[in-house]
Formats: structure tokens, sequence, C-alpha cells
């Protein structure tokens, strides 16, 4: 007889199945029902995609045309101390002026020897209607510096007009286009500048965006390079690019950035077609951190494995080329 109170003792109870479990096999086989859609995954490429084209249709809905003639208040821009350049030695000023860097005075010296570089330089200037002014070859020493050979003529540059970064995304998107721009994370060069400018002018780009600390700016080298795309593509200055980059994933757009050991390759890439900013890195260290974990995705070129690496504007002009054929394909 099993004393009441033992350890494993039960009294009263019955063996078989109890009643209310019968249900619980049955839910196990039912499943979880039909696999959601590519679009209403939110980590889904397609998902992501859907869920910017609904923000891109918001911003278009309060900055687009949905309020015809009312013109949306320019953004501060946040500008460096520069009060402008001056470019010196007769070759580079009559380069600079064949290119139509913006000007506002040519300086003669005094009694300089007029050659033909000098003279078209005056010619140039005064079709242009650029003030021409004489001066004292100690003024000129005094205004190049001491280590420039200005061989009596310089070339005055004001500082460049940048743009708002997201001025120029609501004009993109006030003008129902798809949004293209180009970033430059730490680019320090300004030949690189001015050919990606020029890419950018090529390729369809609306703009290019550059960072108001660690990254060049428009100087007079950037124009000549850019061969005149940098009168037609505007150049915007962000006082953070990390934010400028957030603040445009928040508007739907998509952001890229270029890199030899991207995970996703070029070719073919899904994006292509989406509203998209193409992040290009430094010329030396590439993309940094806080910009490599805001990007969508990081991009990689195929090359040869003899090759370490493209310039920054080589890279540049790639990508938006892809971008280009893709969209031509699709439209």
């Amino acid at each position: 007889m099993t004393k009441p109170g033992r350890p494993g003792a039960s009294r009263g109870k019955k063996k078989g199945p109890t009643v209310g479990t019968g249900g619980h096999g049955r839910k196990a086989l039912e499943g979880r029902g039909p696999t959601p859609k590519a679009e209403d995954r939110s980590w889904h490429v397609a998902g992501k995609r859907k869920a910017a084209q609904e923000r891109l249709a918001a911003a278009r809905a309060k900055h687009g045309k949905g309020s015809p003639g009312v013109e949306q208040p320019k953004r501060r821009v946040a500008r460096s101390k520069d009060d402008g350049e001056l470019v010196t030695g007769r070759n580079s000023v009559v380069e600079a002026l064949r290119a139509k860097i913006p000007a506002t005075a040519l300086y003669i010296a005094a009694r300089v020897e007029m050659d033909d570089r000098v003279r078209e330089a005056i010619a140039l200037a005064s079709k242009r209607e650029i003030s021409v002014l004489e001066v004292m070859r100690t003024e000129l020493d005094r205004m190049s510096g001491p280590d420039s050979v200005h061989q009596g003529i310089a070339l005055k540059v004001p500082p460049y007009e940048y743009a708002h970064p997201l001025d120029l995304l609501d004009d993109v998107i006030e003008s129902g286009q798809t949004p293209l721009f180009v970033a430059l994370d730490g680019v320090t060069d300004p030949r690189n500048l001015g050919a990606i400018i020029r890419s950018a002018a090529a390729f369809g780009a609306q703009g290019v965006i550059v960072p108001q600390r660690r990254s060049v700016g428009m100087t007079a080298s950037a124009w000549k390079t850019s061969a005149g795309a940098a009168s037609r593509v505007p150049v915007a200055m962000a006082a953070n690019l990390n934010r400028a980059i957030s603040e445009f994933k928040q508007r739907g757009v998509f952001v890229i950035g270029l890199d030899g050991d991207g995970e996703v390759s070029l070719p073919g890439l899904e994006l292509s077609t989406s509203p998209l900013v193409v992040v290009v890195g430094s010329e030396g260290k590439g993309l940094s951190r806080l910009v490599t974990e805001q990007c969508d995705a990081v991009v990689s070129i195929p090359i040869g494995a003899d090759t370490e690496s493209l310039n920054a504007s080589v890279a540049a002009s790639i990508a938006l080329y892809e971008v280009a054929k893709l969209r031509a394909e699709q439209s």
C-alpha cells in the first residue's frame, strides 16, 4: 500500500490523454501561413525599396507640385572662411580664363612683358567683362605671397557659392526626376573633384555633395578639371556628411558606398533605378566607418587581381555609368 505524501506518488489520476490537449498538434500542423511577399518584408531589398518609395512620395507631396507657386525657403549653407583664390602664372591664368572659371579681376603688373599669353588673358577678360587692373609688381608680390611665381599676372577667383544638400534634393523631387547624387567622403584632391563633377554631368547626376571639413572645395583647379561641367552641376556643402546622408535616407533616398571590399558587385546593381546617393571615399583610406554604417549597400567594382584599387574619380565615373545604363534599360 502506497503511503500518502511519498515523493512521486499520485492519487486519483487516470492514465491516457487529458481534456484539451488534442489541439496542440493540430496547430503545429497548420504552419505559419503563406510566405509574405518580398516587398512586405522590411529586411528584404524589395521591402526597403517600397519603404523608400513611400518616404519619397511623402516628400514629393510636401515639397513638390502639391503647392504650386510656393517657393521653399532656402537653407543656410555652412561655408568655409575662404575669401577666394588668386590664380598666378601666365599659363594658369590663361587656362582658367579659357575654362570660364568665375573671376572678378585680372591683375597685370606695371611694365610687364606683353607676350601672347598676357594678350590672350587680357582679351578673354575683356570679353567676359572682368576688370583688368594694372598694379605695381611689389603689390602683386604681396597679394600672391612669397612662394608664388606670378610672372606679372594674376586672376582673382571669388569664393564658390555652395548650395545646401536638402535644397538640391527638394529641387529634384519637385521636378519629378529620380534623385542621383554623388557624395565625397574625405576626397582632398581638387582634380578628383573636378573629374567627378564632369562625370556627374555626363551621366545625369543632379549634384555633388562635399563635407565642410577634411575635404576639397571648389578651387580653380577643380573648375579647370571639370571642363565647364561645374557651371551645370551644382556642388552642395554639408556641415556634417553623416547627418546629410541620414536626412536623405529619411526622404526615401538609398545610399551606396564604393569600396573594393564591398559585399555587393556593381554590375546589375538592383538599387540603380531607385533614388540614390553614391558615396566615394578618400584617395587613401576609402570610406570612413561612420559613413559605411550609414550605407544601404557597400558596392565593389570588379577589377583585375593585379590592380590594387581605382582612383576615386575613376570609380565614381564607372559607378555613375552603370547606374545610368540600368536606368536607361528600365525606362
